[in-house]
């Protein structure tokens, strides 16, 4: 017992020994604590580096509010031209004011240089503020594409065949195709339907030009605007992997007040396409046509009162994963297509083009293209041929 007595401590030595306790409890609960913040905030600061890596991939680091985007498109082209060109490098500015006001942009330079005397240009084809009306319904102001067919408001060489766009499109349309103006889109609820109506300025053709469509365009650029343009698009995409739809375009004088140069009388000028886009398991089907009617006396007289153009292109892609690039493709695909910008007058001013071509992408945002081109035009007895190359991207 004396032993015992002596091994067990007193009540006092008992309360320092749970004091003691006590404080290294208190310790590590504080030690706890500063490793739990220290967590947080690790934890937040691989969030930030994520967020502005995941910015610089669709946007830019100037905040995530402002996105940054783009494409590019080197040609190389066979035949009689035999030539290489850097053909369109376009930069997407874009900036989110609030969740339903926003802007865009698009900055392009065309064949690398600019300037008197010089092959390229530098060009605005996009600048424009659009506001939500609700979810299914946008307004806008500024400078932008007009809605009518397939390639002039998606054109990012990944997007399509060939290693030109389509000379139907590019030539009647005239793709790529932009005026400045108010406008809106929306969507018909769950129908698959949707709608644009565009007022802009517009066309600016006469006798000098030939009425030729492409040369009338103004690119917004201290444009005529005495007679505006009117533009409304149907569309409906209701069925898996199709897309229909149907533009009209009227212009009540594409002189823009000067007259035509026999009697001085307005031209007016109506344009309508209808476009359709299928897609099925790796199948692929894009036609269009276009036509455009102008009422004059001295347009009658040249051919140019009818313009119009088709073309047809079915295609095909599949999957060939290689190594590390596991989502590569390749497509392959023929287009006919067959214009006349003097079909007024009966004088076999056609042009027919065959085209027959090879996309590859080793992702989904890069391609490598190269086609072959067989074109006829009615009133030779000649063809042309070529063979093109041509890399894109975008981002």
């Amino acid at each position: 017992m004396p032993a015992l007595a002596q091994t067990t401590p007193s009540m006092q030595e008992m309360w320092q020994m749970l004091l003691a306790q006590q404080a290294k409890i208190d310790n590590l609960e504080t030690e706890l604590a500063e490793a739990q913040v220290e967590t947080i905030e690790v934890k937040k600061s691989v969030e930030s580096v994520a967020d502005a890596v995941e910015g610089g991939a669709g946007g830019s680091f100037l905040g995530s509010d402002t996105q940054i985007g783009g494409y590019g498109e080197l040609h190389y082209e066979g035949g009689a031209k035999d030539q290489i060109d850097f053909h369109r490098f376009v930069l997407f500015f874009g900036h989110d004011f609030t969740d339903n006001i926003r802007f865009f942009s698009e900055l392009e330079i065309e064949h690398s240089i600019s300037g008197d005397g010089k092959v390229g240009s530098v060009e605005l084809e996009q600048a424009f503020v659009e506001m939500d009306l609700g979810e299914s319904t946008q307004i806008y102001g500024g400078v932008r594409l007009v809605p009518v067919g397939i390639i002039n408001e998606t054109h990012e060489p990944p997007t399509f065949f060939g290693v030109e766009r389509n000379a139907v499109e590019k030539n009647i349309i005239p793709a790529t195709w932009w005026e400045g103006g108010i406008g809106i889109h929306g969507n018909v609820g769950d129908s698959g339907f949707s709608y644009d109506a565009m007022i802009s300025s517009g066309l600016d053709l006469n006798a000098g030009n030939g009425y030729k469509i492409r040369s009338g365009r103004q690119k917004v650029g201290k444009a005529k605007f005495k007679s505006q343009a009117y533009t409304g698009r149907i569309q409906y995409t209701g069925l898996p992997g199709v897309t229909l739809a149907s533009s009209l375009y009227y212009q009540p004088d594409v002189t823009q007040k000067a007259g035509d140069s026999i009697t001085g009388d307005d031209v007016s000028a109506l344009l309508w396409t209808s476009n359709l886009q299928a897609k099925y398991n790796g199948f692929g089907l894009n036609a269009l046509y276009a036509a455009w009617s102008l009422d004059g006396n001295d347009v009658d007289a040249t051919g140019r009162d009818k313009q119009n153009g088709f073309y047809i292109e079915p295609s095909y892609t599949f999957g060939v994963p290689i190594g590390a690039l596991e989502t590569a493709k390749f497509g392959v695909f023929y287009r006919y297509s067959d214009w006349d910008n003097n079909n007024g007058l009966d004088n076999n001013t056609g042009t027919q083009r065959n085209v027959f071509g090879i996309n590859y992408w080793p992702i989904d945002d890069v391609v490598l293209k190269m086609d072959y081109i067989i074109e006829d035009k009615e009133n030779s007895n000649t063809n042309t041929k070529s063979m093109n190359l041509g890399i894109g991207y975008q981002f």
